[in-house]
């Protein structure tokens, strides 16, 4: 317990140093949060991705759309419960700067398939009764402040137009991992329009949604569906909805990569930072540990002196920068609106870890001060004059 005061005490003698360390050992750990926070936060999609559910879409590209008449196929493959589909609209809201994800879905049983967007039945009716009719996630109606029955107004870029829609309904996440920034519209009033001003677009959807009896038959289920269009005009590529959503972030994968290694590099830094003021200290207080040998104190009691002091101060700064995470993620997320649209600190994984490393920057900080304490001698180290 004396040794323990011993260390708070000595940690504190030199007040500017500490707390400047303090901070930037702080700073480094509020750093390495976020960054690792957006990592998680891009893979989202895969990690949440339900194991039930197939996407099949044109073999060529995304891009390119399947006829409305596979739906009626696909469902006859065995172990392929429902069949449903969607479609990519695009478009615009107020400006560029207001993005969020818009599609065309049906049919009816849609939200039966992703059960993990929640809405009520009496607003699922709702939407399924008119024409127009949208609902939206939670997040982006609080955001811009809608209200059951308002009317909002896109503009297409990949379907032209105005495009008037009125919300009958907001999803919430059965899950803290859902997405709640998704804006979706009925398929049949895109279609009908696109019939008026391009018919040779028209009975045509953007990909289907396969959800299967037992997530064991998917690899089996999506070579049967993939074999039903062999060789025909619109060929299918059908994978599991992980796969899917890897694939978009194979494209980023450069970014990704990127981020985590300068999350690494920041502590890294902070490492330095560290092992410098533990080396100032030491080298200070070097005439001390001479008298403390002189007492009769061995090595391990200046061991602990040392590594005490400096994983204290570790942990201080750690603690610090865990405490900020929280409030400076929930400022991001509102930043990053739909980029990010699940941007969460996760305490048990990214705060632990975060613990431990910054032990393990005390300690790592610590060594090469222990190792010159160790071996100075009593006499030269009375003479020593800083």
């Amino acid at each position: 317990m004396q040794f323990l005061k011993l260390v708070i005490r000595n940690t504190f003698r030199q007040r500017l140093r500490t707390t400047l360390t303090i901070f930037g050992m702080a700073v480094a750990i509020l750093a390495f949060c976020l960054l690792d926070t957006i990592v998680e936060a891009w893979y989202i999609g895969v990690n949440s991705a339900s194991p039930n559910r197939l996407i099949s879409r044109n073999s060529v590209s995304l891009i390119f759309p399947l006829p409305l008449n596979y739906q009626s196929r696909i469902q006859m493959v065995p172990g392929v419960d429902q069949v449903v589909y969607a479609n990519w609209f695009g478009g615009v809201y107020i400006d560029e700067r207001h993005f969020f994800p818009r599609m065309a879905v049906g049919p009816e049983n849609y939200f039966d398939v992703f059960s993990e967007f929640r809405v009520s039945k009496g607003e699922l009716t709702a939407f399924w009764k008119q024409r127009n009719a949208c609902i939206a996630g939670r997040k982006i109606v609080e955001q811009y402040g809608w209200k059951l029955g308002d009317t909002i107004t896109l503009t297409g870029n990949i379907y032209p137009g105005e495009w008037r829609f009125v919300l009958r309904g907001a999803y919430s996440g059965a899950t803290k991992s859902t997405d709640e920034t998704l804006f979706f519209f009925r398929w049949d009033y895109l279609d009908e329009t696109v019939k008026k001003k391009m018919p040779a677009r028209a009975g045509q959807v953007g990909w289907y949604v396969i959800q299967v009896r037992n997530p064991a038959d998917a690899g089996q289920i999506s070579e049967s569906v993939d074999n039903l269009f062999k060789n025909s005009s619109a060929e299918t590529l059908t994978e599991t909805e992980k796969a899917f959503q890897a694939g978009f972030l194979s494209m980023t994968e450069a970014i990704v990569i990127a981020v985590r290694i300068v999350s690494y590099v920041v502590i890294g830094v902070i490492l330095i930072v560290l092992v410098n003021t533990m080396a100032m200290t030491s080298r200070e207080r070097t005439p001390e540990y001479a008298i403390l040998k002189t007492m009769g104190f061995g090595s391990k009691h200046l061991w602990f002196l040392i590594a005490g002091e400096s994983v204290f101060i570790s942990m201080l700064g750690a603690a610090l920068g865990m405490a900020l995470s929280y409030p400076a993620s929930s400022v991001f997320s509102s930043s990053t609106g739909s980029l990010l649209p699940v941007f969460q600190i996760h305490f048990w994984k990214t705060l632990s870890f975060c613990a431990l490393i910054s032990f393990g920057i005390g300690i790592v900080s610590s060594l090469l001060p222990i190792w010159s304490a160790s071996r100075v001698r009593i006499a030269e180290a009375l003479r020593h004059m800083g």
